[in-house]
């Protein structure tokens, strides 16, 4: 009977370690796998790194987008003038990047 026991227990101990093997050969795989792509992106960031992502929220850069918009629909609408409405525009948009760091303490 211990004689059984001892085969079973040997039978089990090897399917075991064929299991911790193959189990090993996927880690080690994915472990070079994982090595390769390390060494083949850059080493730079590619993310939030332009201008355009820098340093506004998607809903700061979204309250200076509506309120131009507005700011421009009320010169249009209440500057009789089409030169003096041009004018003021652009004034605005030119002068945008200081009124949005004066008002937000941050640069564009």
């Amino acid at each position: 009977m211990s004689k059984e026991r001892a085969r079973r227990r040997a039978e089990r101990e090897a399917v075991a370690e064929r299991e911790r093997a193959a189990r090993r050969r996927v880690v080690r795989r994915r472990e070079r796998r994982r090595a390769l792509l390390r060494r083949l992106t850059p080493a730079w960031p590619f993310g939030r790194t332009g201008r355009l992502y820098a340093r506004r929220s998607p809903r700061q850069r979204a309250a200076i987008a509506a309120s131009v918009v507005v700011a421009i629909g009320a010169i249009w609408y209440l500057v009789p003038d089409p030169a003096l409405r041009l004018l003021l525009t652009l004034l605005l948009l030119l002068g945008l990047p200081v009124i949005i760091v004066v008002t937000l303490d941050r640069r564009i």
